[in-house]
């Protein structure tokens, strides 16, 4: 009986270290698998502008944009049944980041999808 308490509790942890809250690249928290890599990062030498002008026509492209905030610099769209989000900062006056993150609606990691999204970007600003 002591055994099946024991491992009740066990397995009561485990599920809450597995399941947790992510942030978000526009600072909201969502439920998801955390500890994951979802978010794919790289710099450009272009003006921040053009890189989210490019992003907003990839994400509209690829999807439905659901948000959009031009002062943070961030977006959010829904692509499939995945959640993506682009944030794109400054780095230098001639260098710009862009973060590129992508969920699925269960909370687990897109990789392939945010590297997708981040290329499609880059070819965008060609």
């Amino acid at each position: 009986m002591k055994k099946n308490h024991f491992l009740l509790m066990v397995f009561g942890c485990l599920a809450l270290l597995i399941t947790g809250c992510v942030r978000t690249l526009n600072g909201q928290l969502k439920a998801g698998v955390p500890f994951a890599n979802d978010t794919k990062i790289s710099r450009y030498e272009r003006p921040v502008d053009q890189i989210y002008d490019a992003g907003i026509t990839v994400l509209k492209f690829n999807g439905t944009l659901t948000s959009e905030n031009s002062i943070a610099k961030t977006l959010e769209a829904k692509v499939n049944t995945r959640t993506v989000w682009v944030k794109v900062t400054s780095i230098s006056p001639t260098v710009s980041q862009v973060e590129v993150q992508a969920r699925t609606s269960g909370g687990g990691a897109d990789m392939d999808l945010a590297s997708e999204i981040d290329k499609q970007i880059a070819l965008q600003l060609k």
